[in-house]
């Protein structure tokens, strides 16, 4: 039976619930007058921001000896020259952030840049990025991550700044204006206590503009996927205070994969109100996606490395899953003077998926690519709720300026997972096929039958409350963030194959800290920067059907970083230039149960570019060295060597060039390279560096009096077959087919 809220919790979230008319974080606020205030919309009104300017309000008073000055800038930040990126983002209990005042590194990747390349989901959009590589394959129903070598999972992403309201499995993305990542461990400043500790990715929805909106964009992906996504955004009332934006999406057809099928739905809505000194949101979706005839599978590499099959193979064919995610968040703000305002947030995620989910994979390979199959029909679910209150404030005592912030979260989430149950018939192993030439798994499939909806498996209480000053003198050239935040951890889980009786809980609590310092010696276009912070994590669950302790939650454990870098920003082109160091425990494979093993330390080096190199010519990417190493292994035989999936050197790297002979038409090229890393952290073997090249092109012109943008991609040129990487000892995803995509976008 699911477990329900206490009395005392369910009146906190009411209360919260009521107050969000009054309060909210304020990631997306407005200045005060409505003029002046700048909102979010598509790709046009982006590159409008870029060339305002902030709109603040500022006043000054004085109690004693103490003079308080508050100069509040609340809107989203401008897109940067290019409009590809954002000139800072949301750091979560810090608000929104130039990113030459932040003391972390931090890209915000537009609508713009999520339309021009024609991204479905987040991976498309974060094949941006030099630390990030995806440990899931292509196709597959899930999109997990690294950032910095180490994991963050589909399930720890945020939404407008918050944790567990992200859709769970592939994350939409024709609903967001920005696409945040944040490097190195994160939940000091969301609130969130999570397993992310390589980075956080938060996904900040679509707000309606000054101007009135409505877009339609038809598309086709190969080999016959077809859709459409409609963007309305309208404001009413005398002074605008009112905003509405709409999107609605949907796909069908078949997909790059052999034979597979996949029908992808979804509908967002996002409301606003803003009038004197109140600024109220709240953001609803849907979405849901399907496949039929088949999944790309995980692959084991038991018995030493092999070569990678085409892309597109499909040796999952007849399998099929559905996935579906209904959120909603009421966020709200209060100013009680030009210093001091107080928010709060709720929201609630609901999300349910049935099909052959995770665990579906194939092993035992022999060089010829004979290998078995193992089937999982599964059912998993999903509840969340997730609440935030605080009060920030700004005040001055001498020439020292402050931003205090005390704040608290709360996330309570319960998930249900079936597939094995022993002799059920849910599951069925050993199936011999081939990995260049599949075997039909048409009679198997006809013997498994389909889990019904379990009762709870895992719960998770997570709490924290936090106090935190920025603290800035001499012009703003020198900032010093300091902060603590006292976070708690109830985990449990149960045995679904023994009347959900509890096999493992656990209870922590740590208090972790933060520093962060930005120095500009040189006025504003450079910034020097460091930083320290601490994450507590809840263990991991045991998602893996294939290991022993399937269903097991880990314990907690507590992750550290320390990073220095540079930014230099130029005006039109930015460079930033990270040292960094991350330690945690690792995570390995004994006896076929998954545990922890000593202790993870990644080292590395980013260079991150962005901007217009010349007037028609833009540059986005970066270049990651990293070197991982296992520490005080419980395994004497791994000490010193390298954790599996870690490769040395990683780099993405892509340029638009507008034409000369026609500045309406635009040529892109991106590559994407990831160095040679082992295949298990006793590095007997090693994955093959690789490459990948893509092109695309976009052309402007006006039909009938309507603006109409056209595009093309093809990713992959090449079609190279390649395994992108390895996610778990000896498990490694293969990379994506060539694909080609084309759209169409009419400004109605």
């Amino acid at each position: 039976m699911q477990k329900k809220l206490s009395p005392a919790k369910k009146r906190l979230l009411y209360a919260l619930l009521g107050s969000s008319l009054f309060w909210n974080t304020p990631v997306f606020s407005y200045a005060e007058d409505p003029a002046n205030a700048v909102t979010t919309s598509g790709e046009t009104e982006g590159e409008q921001t870029a060339a305002k300017e902030q709109a603040s309000g500022q006043r000054e008073f004085t109690f004693d000896e103490i003079k308080v000055t508050s100069k509040r800038d609340n809107r989203l930040p401008p897109a940067y020259a290019g409009g590809q990126v954002a000139r800072g983002a949301n750091l979560g209990v810090l608000g929104n952030k130039d990113f030459m005042d932040t003391p972390f590194t931090i890209t915000s990747y537009t609508a713009q840049t999520i339309t021009d390349q024609q991204a479905s989901t987040l991976s498309d959009v974060l094949m941006n990025d030099a630390s990030v590589r995806f440990t899931t394959s292509s196709g597959h129903i899930n999109e997990n991550y690294t950032i910095r070598g180490l994991d963050v999972n589909y399930e720890h992403l945020y939404f407008n700044g918050m944790q567990g309201l992200a859709p769970l499995n592939h994350v939409p993305v024709e609903f967001l204006e920005r696409v945040e990542v944040l490097k190195g461990p994160s939940s000091f400043l969301y609130g969130g206590v999570n397993t992310s500790v390589g980075g956080a990715i938060n996904l900040v929805p679509k707000r309606a503009g000054e101007e009135d909106i409505t877009t339609f964009t038809t598309d086709y992906t190969s080999s016959s996927q077809l859709g459409g996504h409609i963007d309305i955004g309208r404001r009413f009332g005398p002074n605008k205070e009112w905003g509405i934006r709409f999107n609605g999406v949907y796909k069908d057809g078949s997909t790059e994969t052999d034979g597979q099928s996949k029908e992808r739905l979804l509908g967002a809505l996002g409301l606003d109100y803003r009038h004197d000194r109140w600024r109220l949101s709240l953001d609803a979706y849907g979405s849901q996606e399907s496949y039929d005839n088949g999944s790309i599978s995980m692959y084991q590499l038991a018995n030493g490395y092999v070569k990678a099959p085409d892309g597109s193979t499909n040796v999952l064919k007849g399998t099929y899953g559905t996935s579906r995610n209904n959120a909603v968040l009421f966020k709200g703000e209060y100013d009680f003077n030009n210093n001091w305002t107080a928010y709060a947030s709720i929201g609630e995620l609901a999300s349910n998926s049935t099909g052959y989910l995770t665990g579906n994979h194939v092993r035992s390979f022999l060089a010829n690519g004979n290998a078995s199959v193992n089937l999982y029909n599964q059912y998993q679910w999903t509840d969340t709720v997730s609440s935030e209150f605080g009060l920030r404030g700004n005040y001055q005592t001498g020439s020292l300026k402050h931003q205090l912030i005390l704040a608290a979260n709360y996330t309570e989430q319960e998930q249900g997972v079936a597939s094995v149950a022993s002799n059920s018939g849910h599951i069925y192993t050993g199936i011999s096929t081939n990995i260049y030439n599949p075997t039909s798994l048409a009679s198997y499939l006809a013997q498994i039958s389909s889990p019904s909806k379990p009762k709870t498996t895992s719960e998770t209480d997570l709490s924290s409350w936090l106090v935190a000053d920025t603290l800035s003198f001499d012009e703003d050239k020198v900032q010093l963030t300091l902060g603590l935040r006292h976070q708690n951890v109830k985990t449990k889980s149960y045995n679904v194959n023994n009347n959900y009786a509890l096999t493992s809980s656990y209870e922590s609590s740590a208090n972790t800290p933060v520093v962060g310092l930005v120095v500009k010696p040189w006025g504003e276009s450079v910034a020097l920067y460091a930083n320290y912070i601490e994450a507590l994590s809840p263990g991991t669950t045991v998602t893996n059907t294939a290991y022993t302790n399937y269903g097991e939650v880990l314990a907690p454990y507590k992750s550290k970083q320390h990073e220095l870098g540079v930014k230099w920003d130029r005006g039109r082109f930015t460079n930033t230039l990270a040292f960094f160091q991350i330690t945690k425990p690792s995570q390995t494979t004994v006896n076929n149960v998954q545990a922890y093993d000593g202790e993870q330390k990644n080292r590395g080096i980013e260079w991150n570019t962005f901007g217009e190199l010349a007037k028609n010519l833009r540059l986005l990417g970066g270049v990651t060295y990293l070197k991982g190493e296992l520490v005080r292994t419980a395994t004497a035989a791994n000490e010193g060597n390298t954790p599996y999936g870690t490769p040395r050197w990683m780099m993405n790297t892509g340029v638009e060039w507008d034409t000369p002979w026609n500045p309406d038409l635009t040529l892109s090229f991106r590559a994407v390279y990831t160095g040679t890393q082992y295949l298990n952290n006793a590095n007997t073997e090693k994955l093959p560096s690789w490459v990948r090249y893509d092109l695309g092109a976009r052309y402007k012109t006006t039909i009938n009096k309507v603006p109409v943008t056209f595009r093309a991609s093809i990713e992959n040129l090449f079609d190279k077959h390649y395994w992108s990487g390895a996610f778990s000892d000896n498990y490694v995803t293969l990379g994506g087919s060539r694909t080609f995509k084309l759209s169409a976008t009419m400004q109605l």
